[in-house]
Formats: C-alpha cells, sequence, structure tokens
C-alpha cells in the first residue's frame, strides 16, 4: 500500500486511514534541496523499511512489517562527519545522534523511511520517519496522533510506502 501525506492538507490517508498530519517546521521541499537541520520533509515516495516501538507504550507492533522494541540506548547519527551518517546507532555514540528513547512521547513508534539511505550522502538530511505527534510541527519528519499510529501499525506490509506531496 501507498500512504499519502499531503503537506498542503495535512492529511495522512491510505486505505480506510485518514487523519491529520503534522510536517516539518520549514514545511515540505525537493528531496533534492533537503539538508540536514533545515526542518523541511522531503517530497517523494519513500519506502517504509520498518519499525522502532517503546515496549512500555501500548503500542502493538505490525505483523506484515520488520520491527523491533526500541531501547534505551538507541539513537540516529545525524552528524555528516560521522561514517554512521543517517543510520541507527547505541549511545554513547562518538558523533552527534539523536536519543530516539524519549519521554515525550513523540517516538512511542518509529516508522523509519528510505529518504538518503541508498546510500546515505552526508549533509542530504537523516532521521526522516513517520512518528507520534507532539507539538504543531516536526524537524523534517511526518507525524501523526498516537491513537492513528496504532491504527497504522496495524494495517502495515512489507513493501509498504509513503508518498509525501
Amino acid at each position: 500500500m501507498i500512504y499519502r501525506a499531503d503537506p498542503a492538507r495535512l492529511r495522512l490517508s491510505g486505505g480506510a486511514l485518514d487523519v491529520p498530519c503534522r510536517i516539518g517546521r520549514g514545511g515540505a521541499c525537493p528531496a533534492a534541496d533537503k539538508r540536514e537541520g533545515d526542518g523541511c520533509t522531503p517530497l517523494g515516495r519513500w519506502p517504509i523499511h520498518g519499525a522502532l516501538i517503546r515496549p512500555d507504550r501500548g503500542l502493538r507492533p505490525p505483523a506484515g512489517l520488520a520491527w523491533r522494541w526500541l531501547r534505551r540506548d538507541d539513537g540516529w547519527s545525524d552528524d555528516p562527519r560521522d561514517p554512521a551518517y543517517n543510520r541507527p546507532v547505541r549511545h554513547p555514540h562518538g558523533f552527534s545522534a539523536e536519543r530516539l528513547w524519549r519521554e515525550d512521547g513523540l517516538y512511542d513508534a518509529i516508522l523509519w523511511l528510505g529518504h538518503n539511505d541508498a546510500p546515505p550522502r552526508p549533509g542530504a538530511g537523516s532521521a526522516i520517519f513517520l512518528h507520534c505527534a507532539e507539538g504543531p510541527h516536526t524537524e523534517g519528519c511526518v507525524a501523526i496522533d498516537h491513537d492513528a499510529m496504532a491504527r497504522l501499525l496495524a494495517s502495515l506490509a512489507a513493501g509498504d510506502a509513503l508518498l509525501i506531496g
């Protein structure tokens, strides 16, 4: 299935799902223009590679998609100098890396998207996820509320993608 995040309408839809979503504080931009830290959500069709689920927050893992439980030391490299740029890492890490275990609910479930990953180009944007929503916008990801995420997780399958645009 291809899910669609419409940056103009701020809606995520696909199958029976049609819910509000949030995008980056910088709006949406062509993927070729995406830069680390710009707050833009990259336009394009991105495969949903898998899920990280926080085990203590009540979300059920997807039955049809690769997933694993989120660990307290999980991170994602956002440092263009890091050989592991735009890849999962474990903390402590010798380069800048976002901590994925958070208390605010933002990363209770993370779907990692295939943006800038084959191979990663340093500085072209890292950690573009579909995750749970907190606040009016994201740092470049797409986010939906916790209940919508639970519904989405139940319907995901291998080969699904997110079309942003």
